[in-house]
């Protein structure tokens, strides 16, 4: 038994189809890419960076959380009952993006009880929105635990970094599920 295939010619220097059809073709096509590459998150995975580093002429640790303004947004909303939140350019909603540091992020003392903290304000920055608050300090963190679950309540593989200066000392700490508090 004897299978054939046809050879296939075909010519690509002569156009085959009419000039309206070829841009009702390359018009479908730019749709349906549009809304492939649309209909996929911003971003694959879920981070947010913490700088706080200590001001010893001030007396105080400068922080400043940087967080993705939608995951911010999306946050907001679930916890406003599916309020809209619009972050850039939004003071209004300062409010709000306070209470949920305060609930999320903390610097808790060795007698176990939450340093107070001043929120500062936000910054947007293309895709990411910055948090800055300070703390007055009198003491040594010494003995103290952070508490960072920011947006832990929500994305499952979320991952929180902190990177603390204090009096030359640098240190990192990751956060996870697994580890919502750590000791400093």
């Amino acid at each position: 038994m004897e299978i054939q295939i046809p050879a296939i010619n075909y010519s690509f220097s002569k156009p085959h189809m009419s000039s309206p059809m070829r841009f009702f073709i390359l018009l479908c096509l730019l749709i349906l890419g549009s809304f492939i590459f649309f209909s996929f998150k911003k971003h694959a995975f879920h981070t947010s960076l913490t700088e706080m580093n200590y001001n010893a002429r001030e007396k105080n640790i400068e922080i400043s959380i940087r967080i993705f303004t939608d995951d911010l947004e999306k946050v907001l909303s679930l916890e406003n009952g599916n309020q809209k939140f619009i972050i850039e350019n939004n003071d209004k909603n300062d409010g709000f993006v306070e209470k949920y540091i305060r609930k999320h992020f903390n610097l808790i003392n060795s007698k176990n009880q939450k340093k107070p903290y001043n929120y500062i304000g936000k910054e947007e920055s293309k895709d990411a929105t910055w948090i800055y608050l300070e703390m007055p300090v009198n003491e040594s963190v010494s003995g103290s635990k952070i508490q960072n679950d920011v947006l832990m309540d929500i994305f499952e593989d979320q991952v929180n970094i902190i990177n603390l200066s204090w009096q030359g000392d640098k240190k990192s700490f990751i956060f996870n599920q697994k580890k919502k508090i750590q000791d400093i």
